[in-house]
C-alpha cells in the first residue's frame, strides 16, 4: 500500500482557501505606535505646558470671588467672555504647543531614519512605504491633536474644580462660576477650532515631511529658505509681496476663515460664531489640501528610493 504524503506533514488544506492575510490597518496601527513609543517629546512637552497652566491659574484663583462680584454691572455675554477667557488662553497655549511640537516632529520624521541608517533596517519589515510615510503623517494630523484637546479638557476641569474651591473657601456661591460658563459651548469651539487648524495647517506639515525625505542635512533651512528666496526675489523684480501674504495668510487662516469674527481679537463665546460652510468651501483650503495629498505622495516615492546619508 502506498502511504499517503500527507501523513507525515499533517492533512492537506482545503482547496480555493487562502492563507489568511494580515488586516491591510495592522501595520498602520503598529507603525503608528511606534512613532509614538520612539517621540516621548510628543506626551511631555504638552504636559508639561498643561501642568504650567494649572499652577497659575491656582495661583490667581485668589482673585476669583473679586473678579466675580465686579461683575454685575456686565451683561450675560460679557460675564461670559470674561470668564471664559482664562480657559480660553491655557486651551490655546496646550493647542500651540501641540501644533509645534508637530511641526518639529515632522523635521525629523524621515530624515531622522536615514541618518542614523535605521531606515535599513525598517525597509526590512513587510511595511510599505506609503504606510511609513502615512503613519508619520498621522501624527501631527490626527494624533496631536486629539491628544492636545484631551489634555486641554482635562485642563479646563481642574481650573473649574480650583476656582471652585477657591470661592467655597472664601464663602462665594460657586454656582455664580458654574452660571457664566458656557461649557458645552467651549468644548463645542475647541473641537471646532482644531479641526480647522489640522485642515487649514495639512499643507504646512506634508511640506516639511516631503523636505525630510529629501534633504541630506539641515532640514529646518530647507523648509525655510525656499519661501524666503521666493519673498525676495518677487520683491526685487516685481516690487510686490504676494508670496508673503501668501505665507501670513496660510498661518493665520484658521483664527479668521473658521470663524464669523477675528479670533485673534475677539474671543469666540458662542456657537453663532462659528461658521463651518463658508471655512469649508474656501478655495485656499482645498487648494492647500490638494498641495497636501502631493506633498504625502511624493515624499512616499522619495522614501522608497532615499539612501542613509
Amino acid at each position: 500500500m502506498t502511504p499517503d504524503p500527507n501523513a507525515v506533514n499533517g492533512p492537506a488544506e482545503p482547496q480555493g482557501i487562502a492563507p489568511a492575510r494580515m488586516a491591510e490597518t495592522r501595520p498602520l496601527y503598529w507603525s503608528i505606535r511606534r512613532e509614538l513609543w520612539e517621540n516621548r517629546s510628543l506626551h511631555i512637552a504638552p504636559l508639561i505646558v498643561a501642568c504650567v497652566a494649572v499652577f497659575a491659574y491656582s495661583v490667581g484663583s485668589w482673585r476669583l470671588p473679586r473678579t466675580i462680584q465686579g461683575m454685575a454691572s456686565l451683561d450675560a455675554a460679557q460675564q461670559a467672555a470674561k470668564m471664559f477667557k482664562p480657559y480660553s488662553l491655557a486651551g490655546s497655549v496646550i493647542l500651540f504647543t501641540s501644533f509645534v511640537v508637530g511641526a518639529f516632529y515632522c523635521l525629523d520624521a524621515l530624515y531622522g531614519e536615514r541618518r542614523d541608517r535605521s531606515i535599513l533596517f525598517w525597509k526590512s519589515l513587510p511595511v510599505s512605504d506609503r504606510t511609513t510615510v502615512l503613519s508619520k503623517a498621522a501624527i501631527p494630523l490626527a494624533i496631536l491633536p486629539l491628544q492636545s484637546m484631551l489634555i486641554a479638557v482635562a485642563v479646563d476641569l481642574a481650573m473649574l474644580l480650583l476656582g471652585t474651591l477657591a470661592l467655597v473657601f472664601r464663602g462665594v456661591n460657586p454656582m455664580l462660576l458654574w452660571e457664566r460658563l458656557p461649557l458645552v459651548t467651549m468644548t463645542t469651539v475647541m473641537v471646532y477650532g482644531v479641526t480647522a487648524h489640522v485642515l487649514w495647517f495639512a499643507p504646512l506639515y506634508a511640506w516639511i515631511l516631503l523636505v525630510s525625505a529629501w534633504a541630506r542635512r539641515t532640514v529646518i533651512l530647507w523648509v525655510v529658505l525656499p519661501s524666503v528666496a521666493i519673498g525676495m526675489l518677487e520683491r526685487m523684480l516685481f516690487g510686490t509681496r504676494h508670496f508673503a501674504s501668501l505665507i501670513r495668510y496660510r498661518l493665520a487662516g484658521p483664527l479668521t476663515e473658521a470663524f464669523g469674527v477675528d479670533a485673534m481679537k475677539t474671543p469666540v463665546t458662542r456657537l453663532s460664531q462659528l461658521t463651518p460652510v463658508e471655512f469649508l468651501t474656501r478655495p485656499g483650503l482645498w487648494a492647500g489640501l490638494l498641495f497636501a495629498a502631493a506633498c504625502i505622495a511624493a515624499a512616499v516615492r522619495l522614501r522608497r528610493n532615499r539612501e542613509p546619508v
